[in-house]
């Protein structure tokens, strides 16, 4: 299994376990995410049984609530961060991209230049529908991930810079 650590504070964003799609010639990864039920099970339906008939009550046992999550963000502990107006987005990115570029690969620094301006301008066009996330150290100057829905979905659509990750071997 392959995990994805973000290159400036360790915390693990995502894996090999979630399928991606390049998107400005790999500047950036597009990751589908999925609202998964979490918590409690009522293990009597799972396997048929009638717990009234079998002596149980309705206050036996623990009281867990199901809850709704998207996978990604549970599984990551992704920590969400307020949002960004233009000014603001527009000030983090270019810090951002200060600390980033070094880090892009020699090989491929010339065109991660060129095709992060398209990105900025695509993560710019949906600000108004971008969530924001970090790891769950939520360290100063780590990877944002952001998260939108596209149209007509109810799940979200994660985005991570490619470069900002570092895969590692599990």
């Amino acid at each position: 299994m392959l995990v994805y650590q973000d290159l400036v504070s360790g915390d693990e964003l995502l894996s090999d376990s979630f399928d991606y799609k390049e998107l400005f010639n790999g500047v950036l990864w597009e990751v589908e995410g999925k609202w998964v039920v979490k918590g409690a099970l009522d293990v009597d339906a799972l396997i048929g049984a009638n717990a009234s008939a079998e002596g149980g009550g309705e206050d036996e046992g623990v009281n867990d609530e199901a809850v709704r999550v998207v996978d990604i963000t549970d599984t990551f502990r992704l920590q969400e961060q307020p949002a960004f107006d233009k000014k603001g987005f527009t000030a983090f990115i270019k810090k951002y991209l200060k600390i980033l570029t070094p880090l892009v690969p020699a090989e491929r620094q010339a065109s991660f230049k060129k095709d992060v301006e398209s990105a900025v301008k695509f993560l710019l066009s949906k600000l108004s529908d971008l969530q924001f996330f970090v790891g769950e150290s939520m360290k100063d100057d780590s990877t944002m991930v952001f998260a939108y829905y596209k149209e007509g979905q109810s799940n979200p659509t994660f985005l991570y810079f490619r470069d900002a990750l570092k895969e590692v071997k599990c």
